[in-house]
């Protein structure tokens, strides 16, 4: 954590939560195209006759499980902690002013520089 002047920090603030706003949408996109992929898979799947469906083979529960991990959980995980450095980003414009001292965490002052 550090310490700055907010008046230092307002200009920055405004692109970087843009910027996490925009991470966010990019991240439920993904989520969103790897779920109607998936039902569209398993449509398909459903609509295969019997025959057909002992020779395509589906795909095994591990593999789909370890796919939404990958899709799906740690996604939103991502998406969870982007919205709390928005929602820190956003209390320090709103609650503080221009002279006051503000607590920023270490990666939005990396980003600053």
């Amino acid at each position: 954590m550090t310490h700055r002047k907010a008046a230092e920090v307002y200009p920055f603030l405004e692109t970087f939560i843009a910027r996490k706003e925009e991470q966010i949408v990019e991240m439920e996109q993904l989520i969103e195209r790897y779920e109607k992929k998936r039902q569209m898979e398993e449509r398909s799947y459903q609509s295969m006759s019997g025959l057909r469906r002992m020779f395509a083979g589906k795909k095994p529960d591990h593999h789909l499980a370890v796919e939404y991990i990958h899709y799906v959980k740690r996604p939103m995980e991502q998406i969870r902690q982007l919205r709390l450095e928005v929602e820190n980003a956003r209390s320090i414009l709103q609650s503080s002013k221009p002279t006051d001292l503000v607590t920023i965490s270490d990666e939005l002052a990396k980003e600053m520089i």
